[in-house]
């Protein structure tokens, strides 16, 4: 994640704690909601503006810094190889984690899935010791990852994906009213496919941002939604055998 990524999620952090809205941040600024949630979704926020939202909020900018800076030490972005090969061998150690990433009570787990509740203490003791969460009392517990927290791009999980998952996400029927598989085949130049890469990149954080946006609704009124964002060198196999 760029500094300034991170510098406009820490602002939405801010501006949650002061419970303020985007709507409070159009009014402050003289401008429309939907304009102000472009400036959160581009991170295009001009040092002006960016000055203008602090001091609604009594801060300055370098209060928010701070606060950036706070968060990136304490929140944990990525788990080592070794730990990733402990959650990917225990699958129910891998749901589970899957959904407390998604901000699922211990509530939310015992209404959908039938674990039993000494094996799901066990597996969130387990996410304690991997410094994922902080068990409180009365079985609750405090996610500690970073917002822009992602499996390590070649580590244990993702390899697991590669060789097992996206087979069944790309197998299974699209449903047309919500779903949406786009595939595209051209030539780039490498200038252009690193502008394509950062392309990506960005679409990635703002997935993550809004499923963060989101954390408070409730389980009922949200969906899984999984999405493949790949760029690569490749031909069509099959079309080897006419090259040259």
């Amino acid at each position: 994640m760029s500094q300034t990524t991170a510098l406009i999620s820490t602002m939405k952090k801010a501006l949650k704690a002061h419970g303020k809205t985007y709507a409070d941040v159009a009014e402050h600024l003289d401008l429309s909601e939907a304009s102000v949630k472009r400036l959160f979704a581009d991170h295009q926020f001009s040092l002006a503006r960016l000055d203008s939202v602090c001091q609604m909020l009594g801060m300055q900018i370098s209060d928010l810094v701070q606060m950036m800076k706070e968060q990136s030490q304490r929140s944990l972005s990525e788990l080592t190889e070794e730990q990733e090969k402990e959650v990917i061998g225990d699958t129910q150690l891998m749901l589970i984690t899957i959904l407390v990433l998604n901000h699922w009570t211990v509530d939310d787990i015992n209404e959908r899935y039938d674990i039993p509740e000494h094996q799901l203490i066990q597996k969130l003791a387990h996410l304690d010791r991997l410094q994922i969460i902080e068990l409180l009392p009365r079985n609750r517990f405090k996610l500690l990852v970073a917002p822009n927290f992602a499996w390590r791009r070649d580590g244990p999980i993702m390899r697991y994906f590669q060789s097992r998952v996206a087979a069944d996400f790309l197998g299974t029927r699209m449903k047309p009213d919500s779903d949406r598989l786009l595939f595209l085949n051209g030539m780039l130049s490498p200038s252009s496919a690193a502008v394509m890469r950062r392309k990506l990149e960005r679409v990635f954080q703002e997935f993550q941002e809004l499923c963060n946006d989101d954390s408070g609704l409730p389980i009922a009124e949200k969906d899984w939604y999984s999405m493949a964002l790949a760029l690569r060198q490749w031909d069509y196999g099959p079309f080897s055998q006419f090259r040259r």
